[in-house]
């Protein structure tokens, strides 16, 4: 089983670009931070990543979901990683949490993902959203942190050019659609 991750800056396209491989026939896997974000902002909390557990619940989604996929699809692609985590632990300022090293630990030394990661480039704005509350300058600062975090764990960053969704989505799918990638 070959699983990717789909990465980038916030509002990059990531989630329109899943939703096309979904059509597609592709098992795809939704970002585990924006559903830690929506489930508190329903029960009132306005700004969840500013509380000390956050990330180790988007780490904990992370992994359950990541354990859950169907073991019977070749290809899988997931919106984000625990790298993503990282990135994210970094830019908020928070510590890197035990579980945050234990998982990255975890996926590295048993190749969860494969070391090619799809790096979705940003489209030149960033569309604030409720769990997305980052100013595009701000969205330039994130991209460099998780290009930094995925080449510290020793992944290969593809870029996906901006562009329009049916040529990105055609980039990925000639990645991800290599028998030997």
């Amino acid at each position: 089983m070959r699983r990717y991750v789909l990465t980038g800056t916030p509002g990059a396209g990531k989630t329109s670009i899943l939703r096309c491989l979904a059509e597609r026939g592709y098992e795809v896997v939704e970002e585990a931070a924006t559903a830690v974000i929506a489930r508190a902002q329903a029960q009132g909390e306005g700004e969840p990543w500013t509380r000390a557990s956050f990330i180790d619940e988007v780490v904990d989604l992370q992994r359950q979901r990541q354990s859950r996929t169907s073991a019977a699809e070749s290809v899988q692609v997931f919106d984000r990683s625990p790298v993503c985590t990282h990135a994210l632990a970094t830019y908020l300022g928070w510590p890197v949490s035990r579980a945050l090293t234990a998982e990255i630990e975890r996926i590295t030394a048993q190749e969860i993902y494969e070391r090619q990661v799809l790096f979705i480039r940003n489209l030149g704005f960033c569309e604030p959203t409720s769990a997305r509350r980052i100013s595009f300058q701000e969205s330039l600062v994130f991209e460099k942190i998780h290009e930094q975090s995925y080449r510290a764990f020793g992944f290969e960053l593809i870029g996906i050019p901006a562009g329009d969704l049916t040529d990105r989505v055609a980039a990925v799918s000639s990645v991800i659609s290599r028998p030997d990638s």
